[in-house]
């Protein structure tokens, strides 16, 4: 039997308790017990750590991800499980890998980077996940884009009763199998073509499974208060839990608004269940687009097509040199990607620390140069800004990327220590854990993870990953 004993750990069990000093027995996949002392001789333990002065909580939930190729075409997952990642949620923004019926993606479906991947169903996704044997556990949201791409010839239309119809069977079908929910973007085309009815009707087929409705809205600028309210009206005709994805006040025109919108969530939360997500950075990444370009902010290349040359230089300085404006020289990398310094730290903080945000790196993968926050996110919450700035306590920063998050998805036995539940365990220096990568230098592995463990079995320990994982596909519960 595979059981290992993890001694004198300070443990932080996901639900913002504070920390005790305790052993966790684990057999095979689960926590068999916790308790102030385990004789090692008589539990039979193969494995015994000495955890003395690290601290042990349970494995991190990123529940803002774009990894649904990323977990097939590289299964180690370095990225995530380096920083403490054990679960990750995918089908974000709208995009997800089913039901992938496309030849050639459309934008922005080419933010998953795929080609050689494509699944009909959320079964045939998940046996996919199951036979790589991933570093981490996977669990996925429907896009709404994808839904639109798989069923209607012109996407830049709301949809009609015959596709509304296609797109919540096969939506009904996903939900049977096991997907978390809808996810929409309708920040981008062709998905902001979609009118509200279009998307009432999806998010009804989601409220009979139990599921959740996560959303990139509209706007996080000027008009995101219409946003919101849009959003909202969409979750209660559905009568469905939403999630506000990577909230934001984009722009300098909005910076400060989080006070207003904050205020507006605590409002909406007292008829409604609703949740955030966020990452600790002032700067987006997503597609280069002209439309997001404004001559006032900083505009990092992640990645261009045309110009592979010019990643990792600021627009400002290709368009100068090109003697192009800003505009125009966006125009000449196409397609591409950047980090977009659009938001204010003051609204950054005050979002982190609204008790109803989790933790999402928004990690694009795919980049040549991606944003620090695919490989920092996880870190950078804890060392930067719970203990070196205490926005908030050690404990409600685990509690914001593990016991919340569960809860918010439906993971079930999942995000805390706790007897019986999954051993998804994360095991850290609390005193030294700090984020490494920079948007000079983003791939930056983050300090102070000590092990990483997956359903009972070590996915990172002395900075590796072993050739094949213990993550598993994850129903909704």
């Amino acid at each position: 039997m595979n059981t290992h004993l993890l001694q004198n750990a300070n443990l932080l069990d996901g639900t913002g308790a504070p920390a005790r000093v305790c052993d966790v027995l684990i057999r095979e996949d689960r926590i068999a017990q916790i308790a102030s002392h385990i004789d090692p001789k008589a539990c039979g333990a193969i494995d015994i750590v000495n955890c003395q002065g690290l601290t042990l909580a349970p494995g991190f939930i990123d529940v803002h991800t774009h990894d649904d190729a990323q977990v097939l075409r590289d299964p180690q997952m370095l990225a995530k499980v380096s920083q403490g990642v054990t679960t990750v949620i995918t089908g974000n923004c709208g995009l997800s890998l089913v039901p992938w019926v496309t030849q050639n993606p459309i934008s922005p479906l080419d933010l998953l980077h795929t080609t050689e991947f494509k699944y009909p169903s959320l079964s045939s996704y998940a046996k996919a996940i199951e036979a790589v044997k991933p570093s981490v556990n996977v669990a996925s949201l429907i896009g709404h884009t994808t839904l639109r791409a798989a069923h209607m010839a012109d996407l830049n239309r709301p949809a009609n009763e015959s596709e509304v119809l296609a797109m919540a069977a096969q939506l009904t079908h996903a939900m049977q199998e096991g997907a978390l929910g809808l996810s929409s973007g309708l920040f981008y085309q062709p998905a902001g073509a979609a009118d509200e009815e279009e998307m009432k009707a999806l998010t009804r087929v989601v409220g009979q499974y139990g599921g959740v409705y996560v959303t990139h809205m509209r706007s996080e600028m000027d008009s995101i208060i219409d946003a919101m309210h849009e959003a909202a009206e969409t979750a209660k005709a559905g009568r469905t839990p939403w999630i506000l994805s990577h909230h934001k006040c984009a722009g300098p025109k909005n910076w400060g608004r989080t006070l207003e919108t904050l205020a507006l969530i605590d409002r909406m939360a007292k008829t409604q269940e609703i949740g955030l997500d966020a990452y600790p950075y002032n700067a987006g990444s997503t597609l280069l687009r002209t439309d997001l370009v404004d001559g006032v902010i900083q505009i990092l290349i992640t990645r261009s097509d045309p110009h592979p040359d010019m990643v990792g230089r600021y627009l400002a300085d290709i368009a100068s040199e090109w003697g192009l404006s800003q505009q125009e020289a966006c125009q000449q990398l196409m397609p591409g990607g950047a980090c977009y310094f659009q938001m204010d730290e003051a609204d950054v903080r005050r979002v982190l620390q609204h008790p109803l945000t989790m933790i999402g790196s928004d990690g694009l993968p795919h980049d040549e140069r991606p944003h620090p926050r695919l490989w920092g996110t996880f870190a950078r919450v804890l060392g930067h800004y719970a203990r070196d700035e205490k926005l908030f306590s050690l404990p409600e920063a685990i509690h914001k990327m593990t016991g919340l998050s569960a809860k918010r998805f439906g993971l079930k036995d999942r995000g805390q220590i706790k007897e019986g539940w999954f051993a998804d365990l994360v095991l850290f220096d609390a005193a030294i854990i700090s984020d490494q990568a920079t948007f000079d230098q983003p791939l930056q592995m983050c300090a102070g993870i000590q092990k990483v463990m997956v359903n009972g079995t070590w996915s990172f320990k002395n900075g590796r990953t072993p050739q094949q994982g213990s993550g598993k596909f994850l129903p909704r519960a």
